[in-house]
């Protein structure tokens, strides 16, 4: 029996990424290729030439929506001013800087068309395919943070930090985001271990070329603490 295609909404929050911003527009467009797809970028405050790129270039897509913050509320303030719009049955969140590959979206996608999942986790640290070589006390934090995760929501990821998240629409209208920044992550992850009923949750393997600090990486050790913050408030007292 024919399966109409879902549609897909690509949620991109964007800081300060001049240099790789229309790259990853033209990337994420090549990788849906074939599907009903939309693009929801959302500009947080950036201060460089971000905005004055989006303006004069985005009307070349004709699936991209832009909108545009008046200061830097954070990463968990941009997605969900796209959550908040987009119209798609799932929802991809893609990072502006690079570091993930939406050629990848495939994979990820694949357990929600097949009905086995309703959330899908693209891991690092399993057996994706090329990874860079980077720092490794942030490898140890995120493994931390993970660990942390796992016990109070007794799921067990092996990358909660990371940043390809799908998940159907209808689970996310379900969450309210409180997180405005990095927060976020550990704030998602412990609301969705509470839906009843239990949803179905996969993870898959992704490559991952990380960045420098001098080639623009912007998560810092506070936004570690934040996230171990966070997994307790959203565990224990929500």
């Amino acid at each position: 029996m024919y399966k109409k295609p879902m549609k897909i909404s690509v949620i991109i929050p964007c800081y300060n990424e001049e240099k790789t911003i229309m790259e990853i527009i033209g990337l994420v467009h090549q990788s849906l290729n074939g599907y009903d797809y939309e693009i929801i970028l959302v500009d947080d405050g950036s201060t460089d030439n971000t905005k004055i790129i989006l303006e004069e270039n985005s009307g070349s897509y004709e699936k991209l929506k832009v909108i545009f913050h008046s200061i830097n509320y954070g990463k968990g303030a941009a997605l969900r001013t796209g959550f908040n719009v987009a119209i798609g049955e799932v929802v991809i969140i893609q990072d502006a800087d690079l570091e993930y590959n939406p050629s990848e979206y495939s994979k990820l996608i694949k357990p929600i068309e097949e009905g086995k999942a309703d959330i899908v986790y693209g891991s690092r640290f399993k057996s994706g395919d090329t990874s860079r070589v980077l720092y490794f006390w942030h490898q140890v934090g995120n493994k931390l943070i993970t660990v942390l995760s796992n016990m109070f929501t007794n799921l067990n990821f092996t990358d909660v930090e990371t940043c390809y998240k799908v998940f159907r629409k209808e689970v996310l209208d379900k969450i309210i985001i409180e997180e405005n920044r990095f927060g976020f992550e550990p704030e998602i992850t412990a609301k969705i271990s509470k839906i009843r009923p239990r949803l179905k949750i996969y993870e898959v393997g992704i490559s991952y070329y990380g960045r420098t600090y001098e080639e623009g990486k912007k998560i810092t050790w506070k936004d570690g603490f934040r996230a171990l913050y966070a997994i307790i408030k959203y565990n224990l007292f929500r």
